[in-house]
């Protein structure tokens, strides 16, 4: 592309200029430094992305899965070529420590697409009763993806997109949009065919326009449930499907008979991660009331070992978070939460100490946290967990099930068949037992207010088909 990466969007094959003149600084969390200026795409963008879109998508969808499948292979080697780069991007736009980039914002969208293959022969035709089921591909797709996971997001909803036959516009987070152009660029020396894969950069109203098209017949979007309902409302004008994967503010139970000291150091992580920037947090950390002090005094010794600092350090494991107004909100969640009575046991609002600029936040935990509170209800997305106690089982459950949000949840117990029977119980999308780690086979997704749809593996790529019956005759 021309100089100034992140000046031009990718529409049918080739880079070309907006027809706005507006443009969106990124700016380094870590600096504060303005990195790069993104394009502020036009409706007028987002009309030729569309109508390339369209105008690929007869001939895309009836390319055989096996060209679609060595598209996206040649896609995943190109990502792995340039995963220093692209991790470094991720690093400078979103404050991410860069081992954390290495490791998951890289290694999750190559996983991403390795998922998706796996699954992509499930789309032959099946035979149910005397009919045939074909699978065909939703049509044109509006991917529009966030900041705190910018490649995982993009490959979770493209990769299976163009493995179902659909074809794809999208439209990156304005806060990360320069490892989306990598992504284009990657694509493009792929020998994508025009059209197939688009992408315009801009902010809410880009991708309002882009939603609004009425050559677009999907949306997937990721992001706040605010955000997911003025995407619904658009959508639903036309009764254009809609995946959404929202807010969460998750519960982990920590049942009485688990091991503390190996139990709650992990607790920890699965809050902290990414800065706590992860919408399936598990940002509720509910524990038996009688070992409350146990797993205080646990729990802010570990937390010592969240390392707050330059992101580009390795030795660091938190970095700041994305932006100056997100660690504002953060804040003020923190402060909101004391107000009301929580205890603070580590960390807090204050900008934390020798780290006079950037968008740091230090790892906090608060205790004694009611279901009064807005910190119990309200997503923070920031490195802050809450403690709250509980009578006894059927309270710990009731208690995780009390919230608008049901993304994900989590389970501890000596016990893995206890632990499962209590995950059974959870209203939520995802159970973590034990800590276990991510399974990209399985669905992503979540229930109540924070979503509709599923991503990963077959669930994920069944979103982006359209089952056809063809029916056969009884014979005589």
């Amino acid at each position: 592309m021309s100089e100034g990466r992140g000046r031009q969007n990718y529409i049918d094959g080739v880079w070309q200029a907006s027809a706005s003149p507006a443009a969106i600084p990124v700016v380094n969390p870590a600096t504060e430094l303005v990195i790069a200026e993104a394009v502020a795409s036009s409706e007028a963008d987002a009309a030729r992305a569309a109508s390339a879109a369209r105008k690929a998508f007869d001939r895309w969808s009836q390319t055989p899965v096996a060209e679609r499948i060595a598209l996206l292979e040649r896609v995943r080697a190109g990502i792995e070529a340039r995963a220093d780069e692209l991790a470094g991007l991720i690093t400078a736009e979103m404050g991410c420590p860069i081992g954390f980039s290495r490791a998951a914002q890289i290694g999750l969208a190559v996983g991403d697409i390795r998922a998706t293959l796996a699954v992509a022969a499930e789309l032959d035709d099946r035979v149910l009763g005397r009919s045939i089921v074909q699978n065909d591909p939703v049509g044109v797709v509006v991917a529009i993806t966030p900041w705190n996971f910018p490649l995982h997001q993009i490959l979770a909803k493209i990769a299976p997109a163009l493995a179902a036959g659909c074809t794809v516009v999208l439209k990156p987070s304005e806060v990360t949009p320069l490892d989306a152009v990598i992504l284009a660029e990657i694509f493009h020396a792929a020998g994508t065919p025009p059209g197939v894969f688009n992408m315009v950069l801009g902010g809410r109203e880009t991708g309002a326009a882009l939603v609004a098209r009425p050559e677009v017949d999907m949306v997937s979007f990721t992001g706040s449930t605010r955000g997911g309902r003025a995407v619904a409302e658009i959508a639903g004008r036309e009764l254009k499907k809609a995946a959404l994967e929202l807010g969460g503010k998750s519960a982990n139970i920590i049942l009485d008979d688990a091991d503390l000291e190996k139990v709650i150091p992990a607790a920890l992580g699965q809050s902290f991660i990414n800065s706590g920037q992860v919408c399936a947090a598990l940002s509720r950390l509910i524990v038996p009331e009688s070992r409350r002090a146990e797993v205080e005094a646990i729990a802010v010794e570990a937390a010592k070992s969240w390392t707050l600092g330059d992101p580009t350090d390795p030795a660091n494991r938190l970095g700041p978070l994305a932006n100056r107004a997100q660690q504002e909100k953060v804040r003020q969640a923190i402060g909101g939460a004391m107000q009301e009575g929580a205890t603070l046991l580590c960390g807090g609002p204050d900008q934390p100490a020798g780290l006079p600029k950037g968008a740091y936040v230090s790892p906090t935990i608060l205790s004694h946290v009611t279901r009064a509170m807005a910190i119990f209800r309200e997503e923070t997305f920031g490195p802050v967990l809450s403690v709250i106690g509980y009578a006894d089982e059927r309270d710990a459950i009731w208690i995780a099930n009390d919230s608008q949000y049901g993304l994900s949840g989590g389970v501890w117990s000596e016990s893995l068949e206890r632990a499962e029977g209590v995950a059974r119980q959870m209203r939520t999308g995802q159970v973590i037992l034990n800590g276990a780690s991510l399974d990209l086979a399985a669905p992503f997704g979540g229930v109540k207010q924070s979503g509709l749809g599923r991503e990963n593996g077959r669930y994920g790529l069944e979103e982006y088909c359209s089952p056809k019956a063809i029916t056969r005759p009884i014979r005589a």
